[in-house]
């Protein structure tokens, strides 16, 4: 096709450019082509030996992220406590930082995409270690300075998160990259493990929860010397293009344009979004709700058993890891046999929770161990689905247009998602029992209902993905055979 037909049919105009400062918009894991071309061997931007040494430093400040993210959860006994406040306002508490996390996500994806992104990443990380710390010295009439803290908290976080995978993207190419980004994902689920049980155990170790809010930061303040030190800032797209830059000749609006009509974007980001939804609403709520329970079958005489975030914490580091893995062999496996099986597999995933979430929340009335049993089922079904929905995005969107939909993707499934279900279901928890602190295990129960509701209709998202999948991968690989219009300036 000629440029002009190109652009006719709303296909961004791909061009060589001399200029390294030149580059390919980047968002997160989705800009790797190593699901459309995973024989690619390229010439790394620098030495494997540096890029091995910076991706471990990308990884341990990752986990350290959602170790920080989860802390909250694993103390949330002590903090209603502390500040005697209702599950509805505790809930604002994650409200508030995904809600920031998620306003300034796309900034600094576009300011990754123009400036350094070292200095990105060290500027959000200052951000957030000053702030963390902050959190951890407020007094009881100090609870709105606590929400504020944790919303620039969130903030930080948002800085590292859209930009981190754009670097590990320009240090390792082929199927090399693709396992690098997948370990760099591992580090979610065990940094929210991590997170309960780091929280908990030093808030029981000092009888203090502030405590559990100053850990992070201490092993951030090492996390952040060691970028200034050892991480780099490779040009943008050298992967690519031996270290050349890719530039594209489209305007935002035309990129929401051509996402809105993919369906399969589409479709497959409302299936995330109801993905978060549910393990927001769940990793924040579930280590309380347990706790409850164990007062409710009077094997504990007050919520607060620190038992309950140390297994939870753990089962999530165990589930999140062998979801995803699972998750991708089985993507691998059976991907070229089924032209649809990514989405299958997140509607599997999806619908498969349901039955174990309905059981979990009216089992943990009888049984503890019964319950996480299913926590760990319910969990590992769910993990399924993460790395799976990289390549989803991955694979149905051209590559100049890959940020833009990744951004989008993180914009809609927090705010629709995890940013306010932590807060929908303490309200509806304190309003199905209003004052009657006796009844607080059955209001939090009946609220909890809603995530397997939720928990279908994701699964029916991802099953509508399937329909459309395979005809807009193929589009985008045709795409990527066709050659580009060269140009030696701009």
């Amino acid at each position: 096709l000629t440029s002009d037909e190109r652009k006719k049919n709303d296909i961004p105009v791909r061009r060589w450019s001399l200029r390294s400062s030149c580059s390919l918009p980047y968002g997160s894991f989705a800009n790797s082509l190593a699901s459309l071309a995973p024989d690619a061997e390229e010439k790394p931007a620098i030495s494997p030996k540096r890029a091995y040494v910076t991706m471990f430093v990308l990884c341990y400040i990752n986990l350290l992220n959602y170790m920080e993210r989860y802390t909250i959860a694993g103390v949330l006994t002590d903090i209603q406590k502390f500040f005697d406040i209702k599950d509805s306002t505790a809930g604002l508490l994650q409200t508030v930082f995904i809600c920031s996390f998620l306003l300034l996500a796309p900034l600094f994806g576009y300011l990754g995409d123009r400036y350094n992104r070292k200095y990105i990443m060290i500027g959000g990380l200052s951000v957030w270690l000053l702030t963390a710390t902050a959190s951890s010295f407020v007094n009881e009439s100090q609870f709105w300075l606590l929400a504020l803290l944790r919303g620039l908290v969130g903030t930080g976080e948002a800085s590292y998160s859209t930009v981190a995978p754009t670097i590990i993207s320009d240090l390792f190419t082929g199927g090399k990259r693709s396992i690098m980004i997948c370990i760099f994902y591992i580090f979610i689920p065990v940094g929210s493990g991590l997170g309960y049980i780091t929280g908990r155990g030093f808030a029981s170790l000092t009888g203090d929860w502030h405590w559990a809010l100053r850990i992070t930061p201490i092993m951030g303040a090492v996390g952040l010397i060691l970028m200034i030190v050892l991480c780099p800032n490779p040009p943008r797209g050298a992967a690519e293009t031996h270290g050349e830059g890719v530039t594209e000749q489209s305007s935002y609006l035309e990129d929401v344009k051509y996402l809105l009509k993919n369906k399969s974007y589409v479709w497959s980001s409302l299936g995330v979004t109801a993905l978060a939804f549910l393990t927001g609403a769940l990793a924040f709520w579930l280590p309380n709700f347990l706790s409850r329970a164990r007062v409710y079958q009077k094997l504990s005489d007050k919520p607060g058993d620190s038992s309950d975030s140390y297994i939870f914490g753990a089962v999530t580091v165990a589930t999140g890891i062998l979801g995803g893995a699972l998750g991708t062999s089985l993507s691998r496996r059976f991907r070229d046999k089924v032209p649809n099986a990514d989405p299958l597999i997140c509607a599997v995933g999806m619908l498969g929770s349901v039955p174990c979430l309905f059981i979990t929340i009216f089992v943990a009335s009888a049984s503890i161990p019964a319950t996480y049993v299913f926590i760990f089922l319910g969990e590992l079904l769910l993990s399924l689905n993460w790395a799976v929905l990289a390549d989803i995005l991955l694979y149905v969107v051209v590559p100049t247009r890959r940020a833009t939909a990744e951004a989008l993707q993180i914009t809609v499934g927090h705010l629709l998602g995890d940013a306010g279900s932590p807060y929908l279901l303490g309200v509806i928890s304190d309003a199905i029992y209003p004052g009657s602190p006796d009844r607080n295990f059955d209001s939090l129960k009946y609220s909890l209902l809603l995530c397997p509701v939720v928990g279908i209709v994701g699964g029916v998202f991802f099953v509508v993905t399937a329909v459309y999948i395979a005809e807009d991968r193929k589009a985008v690989q045709q795409l990527l055979k066709q050659p580009t219009v060269s140009s030696v300036s701009e």
